[in-house]
C-alpha cells in the first residue's frame, strides 16, 4: 500500500497528509527534520495557523512528534519533528 493510500485510509484532513508528505520528503533516516512552521507555511502555501492545527492532527493519531529545540543562548529554535515512516 503505497503512503498516500495509507494517510487517505486514516481520514485525516487534507491539512494534515500536506504537512506530513512535506516533513517525509524532508526527513534524514532517521525520520527527523526541522524546519520552521513558517517555512513548512511557505513552501505548502498554507497559513502558519493551518501548519499548526495539521501538526496537532499529526500529533494525536501518532504520526508525528515534536521536540522543543533551544539556541545555546537559551532562546527558542525550531521545532524537531520525528515522524513516523510508513
Amino acid at each position: 500500500m503505497s503512503r498516500l493510500t495509507y494517510l487517505y485510509q486514516m481520514d485525516l484532513p487534507h491539512r494534515a497528509v500536506a504537512v506530513y508528505t512535506y516533513l517525509y520528503d524532508r526527513a534524514n533516516k532517521n525520520g527527523e527534520c526541522w524546519p520552521s512552521v513558517k517555512t513548512i507555511a511557505g513552501d505548502i502555501k498554507l497559513s502558519p495557523a493551518t501548519v499548526r492545527r495539521a501538526i496537532k492532527d499529526l500529533k494525536n493519531t501518532g504520526l508525528l512528534e515534536t521536540q522543543q529545540r533551544y539556541r545555546e543562548m537559551g532562546g527558542k529554535s525550531s521545532l524537531l519533528f520525528k515522524i513516523k515512516m510508513l
